[in-house]
């Protein structure tokens, strides 16, 4: 039905370029996220540029918020921001090992084959 064109293992030198490409992607999620999460703090929330960095970087490396907040839109910022985190840490993750996955799996394919 389908035809199958094995294709060998790529070479080291590719592979580290790919993961180094991945994990740029992935630095650039997390970089991203925690501007959001600056930009939330400082505006909705009033706090000075490196308080909404520290809270933001604690929210998103699952710490917990660092200050208090008081305003009710940056309670409902620093909520949707916390949910937001936890779903960020995954991606980011599945981004940074996808390659590595892939090697794998596709070393495995090639054993089975031989």
């Amino acid at each position: 039905m389908f035809e199958h064109r094995r294709q060998p293992v790529a070479k080291r030198r590719d592979f580290v370029r790919r993961m180094a490409r991945f994990a740029s992607l992935s630095a650039g999620i997390v970089l991203a996220s925690l501007l959001v999460g600056v930009l939330g703090y400082h505006f909705l929330e009033g706090q000075a540029w490196l308080d909404a960095l520290l809270n933001a970087a604690m929210i998103l490396g699952g710490m917990g918020p660092v200050a208090e907040i008081h305003s009710a839109a940056g309670k409902v910022f620093a909520s949707a921001y916390a949910l937001f985190s936890g779903m960020v840490l995954l991606v980011a993750v599945g981004v940074l090992i996808a390659p590595a996955f892939h090697r794998f799996l596709h070393h495995f394919h090639l054993d089975l084959d031989e």
